[in-house]
């Protein structure tokens, strides 16, 4: 049985550039051929210049973006240190939870939902944390933060701290610039402005970071030692196998970064911004209003209030089912009183942003 064709303007996944999608028809090669091994070695040169970073250790793990958050703390956090995380979402969540479970104290900065991070309120809420991690693109509400801010003013108190930013909706999209901004560790994940299938969560940790790794993590499968070893080598040049690496998924991921630097960093930004400027513009002008601070929103992911007296799951279901697309709930307790509409990667485009604004107006009149 076919599946259905959807348009998925969703906060994700969204659908794939079509490049994406031919590289994973290609034949298939082992994980340890050198054909595969050159288009991997391609993959994590073409993720440095995405990552806007000089990193060795920049590579696609294995799992959606959730298993680069996992990695993140498994490596870097020790029982009993000291983590501060900004909270202005359900993944500022997450990353507390997680951090939880490999031992950290936590430090939560709580912020209104809808509301960037405030950088003086994180800094303020411990003097001398081994790690601080934020969100760039908060998925669940659609506001960006500055994360180049608080980098800056990280390295201007304590060289020590750690910064660990979540990228998941961001890389692709919007300005990512890991090194400028003082960012030691990032992840992201493919199905978003990069245009992949879920499956890869892009990942990059400085030589800083580096230094400062459990040697030994609780965990076998997130080792980034081990999985360095077979991505990049040994010292003695080898690579040692550690599991099999979805080779059609990075062969996929390899198409896509070739397609966005083919069209260039800065154009891929202007097209989302352009996309996204276009369907928020149209959604005022419906009369819905948007979620998300002022002067914060993101292009690729746009939250709007679902408007009294109007059934979310109504909508939505009416957009799927007669229009053939698939726009988001809110998350948390906005999930009945947010939509949340993703122009992300292959679907940043005026053409996408009109069409789910026209279906939008046709099933809000009725």
């Amino acid at each position: 049985m076919a599946m259905a064709d959807r348009i998925l303007l969703g906060p994700g996944p969204s659908n794939p550039y079509p490049e994406a999608t031919s590289a994973l028809a290609a034949p298939l090669l082992g994980h340890l051929d050198p054909e595969f091994l050159r288009i991997l070695d391609q993959t994590c040169e073409r993720l440095r210049q995405v990552w806007g970073t000089a990193n060795r250790r920049t590579l696609p793990l294995s799992g959606t973006g959730s298993i680069g958050m996992e990695a993140a703390f498994a490596n870097l956090v020790r029982p009993g240190q000291p983590v501060v995380v900004a909270v202005n979402g359900l993944f500022g969540e997450r990353m507390c939870d997680v951090a939880a479970r490999y031992g950290a104290t936590v430090h939560r900065v709580d912020h209104e939902w809808g509301q960037p991070v405030d950088v003086d309120r994180v800094l303020a809420a411990h003097p001398a944390p081994a790690l601080v991690g934020a969100v760039h693109a908060e998925t669940s509400t659609g506001v960006r933060s500055d994360i180049a801010a608080l980098g800056a003013a990280l390295r201007a108190r304590d060289e020590d701290t750690l910064l660990l930013a979540d990228c998941v909706t961001s890389l692709g999209g919007i300005e990512v610039a890991v090194d400028d901004w003082g960012v030691d560790v990032a992840y992201s994940g493919t199905q978003k402005c990069l245009g992949v299938a879920p499956g890869l969560a892009p990942f990059t940790i400085s030589e800083r970071a580096w230094a400062h790794r459990v040697e030994h993590p609780p965990t076998w499968y997130l080792d980034l030692g081990m999985i360095g070893d077979y991505v990049s080598g040994t010292a003695s040049g080898g690579r040692t196998y550690h599991h099999t690496a979805p080779v059609a998924m990075i062969a996929s991921l390899h198409a896509a970064l070739g397609r966005v630097l083919d069209e260039g960093l800065d154009a891929v930004v202007r097209r989302h911004h352009a996309a996204g400027q276009r369907l928020q513009d149209g959604l005022v002008d419906l009369g819905l209003e948007l979620f998300a601070a002022d002067g914060h929103r993101l292009p690729e992911l746009t939250t709007v209030r679902v408007p009294d007296g109007v059934d979310s799951a109504q909508v939505r279901g009416r957009l799927l089912t007669e229009y053939g697309i698939e726009i988001g709930a809110g998350a948390g307790k906005y999930a009945s009183t947010v939509w949340r509409i993703g122009l992300m990667g292959h679907n940043a485009r005026l053409d996408r942003a009109e069409l789910v604004l026209a279906a939008l107006r046709q099933v809000l009149r009725r």
